[in-house]
This record gives C-alpha cells, structure tokens and sequence, in this order.
C-alpha cells in the first residue's frame, strides 16, 4: 500500500485531536488514516494519544 503524504492541516488536525484528548482511533478515523499511521505522526509532533480504553485501574 502506497504511503499518502501527511498535509499541514492533517498535522494540526492531529495536534487539536491530542489536545482535546481523542483515542488513537478516533484520530485516525477522523483523518481517515491507519491507527499506525496516526501513532507514527504522533510521536514524530511529539503528541500523545489516549489508549482506546481509557479506563484507570
């Protein structure tokens, strides 16, 4: 599969997603991106996504 660029508005939409504490998977649903996509863009902006379960034990 060919690997799709990331635009700047995709980046400062992941960095408004991180802010407002959306899952890795909703981000990448919202950007219409693979959960692994989102995670490596993330860690390169040094972002940080919630896990999907967000519970604390």
């Amino acid at each position: 599969m060919a690997r799709r660029p990331w635009s700047f508005k995709e980046d400062r939409r992941l960095m408004e997603l991180a802010k407002s504490s959306a899952s890795l998977e909703q981000a990448a649903k919202i950007l219409g991106r693979s959960p692994d996509a989102v995670k490596r863009m993330a860690l390169r902006l040094g972002l940080s996504l919630k896990p999907k379960t967000g519970k604390k034990t």
